[in-house]
């Protein structure tokens, strides 16, 4: 059985294989199954989980696998939930420059709580079953960018409970503690489950975030 993984984000698919080792579920790159690396879906849902439903039908129509797709973005409660959904392309630019417009929007405000949140949609073609897993972790947003490990607003953002950014903390750490990596681990529980004849359908479509 092979799951393709519809993303060309190097950082994600490190993050997601990571965790995602499975004995009789080989999970490959978009790339190794054949998608080209210019391939881009439009995400025009107004979720997470609209987003990635998207990416995982695109990805799965093109290789004819079944496919599993995340979406992920950092809520701000001072900027009212933004940037939400439009994370990755909330202004033009690079990461830095992203975090560097938020760091400024925040100025003087004295609520830097947030919340980072990730969405995974695994679609099965044969059968148009979609199931969705959530994870999502809270924290603060830092006065400014710190560490060089991690990608997005990793240099920003500051778990609950941890005193270092994401991108301070590394990769290893991050792994066992961020949003995806909660929903990762959702993902995986099913998969084992699965492996062992457990059928797709016996699954909520939603499984909860934490």
């Amino acid at each position: 059985m092979e799951l393709v993984l519809a993303t060309n984000n190097a950082n994600k698919l490190a993050e997601i294989q990571a965790t995602l080792a499975l004995t009789s579920i080989s999970v490959i790159s978009a790339h190794d199954a054949g998608v080209p690396d210019d391939f881009d879906v439009e995400e025009t849902g107004q979720t997470f989980s609209q987003n990635a439903e998207l990416k995982a039908r695109a990805f799965s129509k093109l290789t004819g696998l079944p496919a599993v797709a995340d979406d992920s973005g950092l809520k701000v409660v001072a900027l009212g939930g933004e940037p939400g959904v439009h994370s990755k392309r909330w202004i033009p630019g690079s990461d830095q420059d992203r975090n560097l417009h938020l760091l400024q929007k925040l100025e003087g405000t004295p609520d830097r709580s947030a919340e980072f949140v990730t969405v995974l949609a695994l679609f099965f073609p044969d059968t148009e079953k979609i199931i969705f897993f959530e994870g999502s972790v809270t924290g603060t947003i830092a006065l400014e960018e710190r560490g060089t490990e991690g990608f997005g607003y990793d240099p920003i953002f500051i778990p609950e409970g941890y005193d270092k950014t994401f991108a301070q903390l590394g990769i290893e750490t991050k792994n066992t503690l961020s949003h995806r990596a909660r929903a990762v681990q959702k993902l995986k529980t099913f998969l084992e489950g699965w492996q062992e004849g457990s059928h797709v359908d016996d699954v909520s479509t939603t499984q909860g975030s934490s």
